[in-house]
């Protein structure tokens, strides 16, 4: 082990000269940071150590560095991986893991503080779970296991509920008070299955394959809360292709809701407790009743607008039939008939009265005009011997026999002298 007396032999100068009261000037800051790196390296265990703890504030550099500190209960210990180093870590380290870091304790001289030199990291213990629980995941995404479309659609109204989880325990209790008070008409079938420990994955497997072969709505597989350890059954892999295999929609309940497992990503639908899971799976009879008796309401009110429609539909049709009822249009016609024979009527004897008054008109016109009435008024009506009217002196000559009538008979004469009124 190296001495602080071996800095140099100016201190021993120093040293001498302050035992003879002569005030020494002290070490530099950097000496005294190189004397104790000097005391790390010169130190075998801390070239060589292996340190157990939690991640916490990790941050990967822009230049490959990560930053990290590892912490237990009591205290802390600032550590760093440089980039050349990285092989040494086979998983993404993150805050809370529990690892176990291989490297070097050195001092920083810098900022004269020690630090972790790290060369290899590796989960610890329950930090192994973790790198198989995201290998599988990873596994088991990229067989599409995890896929949308192969996730089935819970049914609404199940009337037959299967459950795979231990039959002790609080999970069964809780499943079976949530199902009876939403619904006491569901049927639980509970297929109990070791949950935890060695050949929980295979028993939590029969109940699956066994209640799948029952023809059941819908299916819960889980159990209560716990630790990674207790709850690694439902990580294995068997497990997760017996839900991915299984013709029955299964609702996936395992731990608090804070816990995830790979049942859950395989599960058609993940609840984030046993409780949860049986409000999915079983409906709420009462909220049943209250939206059946809702739909009966707003059915019968739409029943009574219809049939008031239907009555006000009706009705107009009637009056629009009795507006064109035949007989009331043959009584209408019999009417507009009698009304037109009344006014033919009145126009006829109207024009027979206009037309007697003209005819009495030309009646007397013609027996004002008549030979008969000139010759009862003392004229007389000549005519030839042919018959034909003597009108003009050139239409007799001399010796031509006239026939004159007169009102009282007839006279025959001879023409004897022809004068006329202007010679």
């Amino acid at each position: 082990m190296a001495r602080l007396d071996s800095l140099s032999h100016g201190s021993r100068q120093e040293g001498y000269a302050s035992s003879r009261g002569v005030r020494p000037e002290g070490y530099t800051v950097s000496q005294v940071n190189a004397y104790i790196k000097n005391m790390f390296a010169q130190d075998f265990a801390l070239s060589r150590i292996s340190v157990r703890g939690e991640v916490s504030n990790c941050k990967y550099h822009t230049s490959g560095h990560i930053y990290f500190t590892l912490k237990d209960e009591g205290a802390s210990l600032a550590a760093v991986m440089f980039a050349g180093q990285r092989k040494g870590l086979a998983f993404q380290l993150q805050n809370g893991q529990q690892v176990v870091v291989s490297g070097t304790i050195d001092v920083y001289e810098r900022d004269g503080k020690y630090q972790l030199y790290a060369r290899q990291i590796a989960l610890d213990g329950r930090g192994d779970l973790f790198e198989r629980f995201r290998r599988l995941r990873l596994e088991l995404e990229e067989m599409g296991m995890f896929d949308a479309q192969y996730k089935q659609p819970i049914p609404r109204y199940a009337r037959k509920v299967g459950v795979v989880t231990a039959d002790t325990g609080a999970a069964i209790r809780d499943i079976v008070n949530v199902a009876g008070r939403r619904n006491p008409y569901v049927q639980l079938i509970l297929c109990p299955a070791k949950v935890q420990g060695d050949g929980a994955a295979e028993s939590i497997v029969s109940g699956i394959r066994r209640l799948d072969a029952m023809g059941l709505d819908v299916l819960i597989v889980g159990r209560g809360g716990g630790s990674i350890e207790d709850l690694w059954a439902f990580n294995e892999e068997i497990v997760a292709r017996a839900i991915f295999d299984c013709a029955t929609p299964v609702i996936s309940a395992v731990g608090h809701e804070v816990d995830w497992t790979i049942a859950d990503y395989v599960a058609d639908l993940r609840a984030p407790t046993p409780s949860a899971a049986a409000e999915l799976a079983v409906f709420d009879y009462r909220q049943f009743e209250d939206q059946r008796l809702a739909y009966r309401t707003a059915l019968q009110r739409s029943m009574a607008r219809c049939v008031e429609r239907m009555r006000f539909q009706a009705n107009q049709y009637r009056l629009r039939l009795q507006l064109h009822d035949p007989g009331r249009q043959v009584n209408e016609k019999r009417q507009r008939l009698a009304d037109c024979e009344e006014r033919l009527q009145s126009v006829m004897k109207q024009r027979i009265l206009t037309a007697r008054h003209r005819l009495a008109l030309a009646a007397s016109r013609l027996h004002g005009l008549s030979p008969l009435e000139r010759i009862s008024g003392g004229f007389g009506f000549v005519t030839g011997a042919d018959g034909r009217r003597v009108e003009r002196i050139d239409q007799v000559k001399v010796a031509d026999e006239l026939r004159i009538r007169i009102a009282d008979g007839n006279i025959k004469a001879e023409v004897t002298a022809v004068d006329s009124l202007g010679g």
